[in-house]
């Protein structure tokens, strides 16, 4: 079985962090994932941008219903994860618009983000302290 373990951020603790600590978390997240990764345990997974970058589609009455933001009800069941390739925010909501799932319920979009930078550092400051 396959799980799709979604990971929240305390936004207020987070920010009352030094660099330093933010990083150590980070390390230990990563260091982590190889465990699960060497145990065959890692199947696979993306940061996701924050709610600042988050755009709804609805529909309501027949009509699309674009917002900023996530703003879907906690009642609601996530059910399902696309990932989708298009070259921005405007093609993905013209993309997304057409899914019949949107009929359903609503769909948050949020762009993924690269994060193999953040890895490589991590992974070097882990070797330095071995």
């Amino acid at each position: 079985m396959k799980f799709l373990c979604m990971g929240y951020l305390d936004l207020e603790g987070w920010s009352k962090k030094t660099p330093d600590e933010q990083n150590a978390a980070i390390d230990a997240c990563f260091a982590y994932d190889e465990v699960l990764r060497k145990g065959g345990h890692f199947a696979g997974g993306e940061a996701i941008a924050g709610p600042d970058k988050v755009v709804t589609l609805w529909k309501k009455a027949g009509q699309l219903l674009v917002t900023d933001g996530p703003h879907v009800e906690t009642k609601e069941l996530l059910g399902g994860l696309l990932i989708l390739e298009a070259r921005d925010m405007r093609q993905a909501v013209e993309l997304m618009s057409k899914h019949p799932g949107i009929a359903m319920g609503p769909f948050e979009i949020r762009p993924t983000e690269d994060i193999t930078q953040a890895i490589r550092e991590s992974e070097k400051r882990r070797a330095a302290r071995k």
